[in-house]
């Protein structure tokens, strides 16, 4: 479990970092790399969170989040995910937990691109309400739109912080037990399962969008099973 004082740190970094993804100030601190390394640190061990980021950072290069288009977000999601590779005392298991780190970062980050899209309607309607005001060039009114939806933006990051932070490191506990009760190969067994959970969530993320994408899918699957077969 997570002390309070961790989970309050963590829900503000993330509220931060959420923030500079898109809202303000765009400073690259919603990086994976950024945002997990300070995940790492605040829960003790900044190397594991590095580890982590460089491997969501992988994933993240290819969002670019400008314009009406949807993409996952990072910062929450790396800042939680940093916070899931570190095992508490420092444990040998460090490596073993990375890949569930990474797998959960990736889904956390689609859960909470799915929250931007709820803000963007959110900010639309709040904009509907001003509309006159806006319409008239009224600086108080351009005003209250922007804060409004800084404060808004701010909030929902850290609240989906917290709710990565609350749900994940828990399921990072209930691995690390499995990891420590069984014996070395199933451990390796373990962690393969992990791994591929990564990879699968790494082609899923490259192909979802393309049309017929499940026959390309089982194509790739069935061609790579082959080869394997004949080598």
């Amino acid at each position: 479990m997570i002390d309070t004082g961790a989970l309050v740190t963590l829900t503000v970094v993330g509220a931060v970092v959420g923030l500079d993804f898109v809202s303000f100030p765009q400073a690259m601190l919603s990086r994976p790399l950024v945002a997990a390394t300070l995940g790492g640190f605040v829960c003790g061990d900044a190397t594991a969170g590095l580890l982590v980021g460089v491997l969501l950072e992988c994933f993240a290069l290819e969002t670019m989040p400008f314009g009406a288009s949807r993409y996952p977000e990072w910062g929450p999601a790396s800042v939680a995910a940093g916070a899931v590779a570190v095992v508490p005392g420092g444990s040998a298991l460090t490596m073993q937990v990375l890949p569930l780190a990474v797998l959960a970062g990736l889904v956390a980050a689609a859960i909470g691109g799915q929250t931007l899209v709820w803000l963007r309607r959110l900010n639309l309607a709040i904009s509907g309400r001003y509309r006159d005001e806006l319409a008239a060039g009224d600086a108080t009114a351009v005003l209250a739109v922007h804060w409004t939806g800084l404060l808004i933006d701010f909030g929902r990051a850290g609240a989906v912080t917290a709710l990565f932070v609350v749900t994940l490191l828990p399921l990072r506990d209930v691995v690390l037990g499995g990891l420590l009760a069984v014996d070395g190969a199933r451990a390796v067994l373990l962690t393969a399962a992990l791994a591929a959970g990564v990879g699968v969530g790494a082609v899923w993320k490259v192909v979802h969008n393309t049309k017929e994408y499940a026959r390309y899918l089982a194509a790739g699957l069935l061609a790579g099973l082959l080869v394997a077969v004949l080598l």
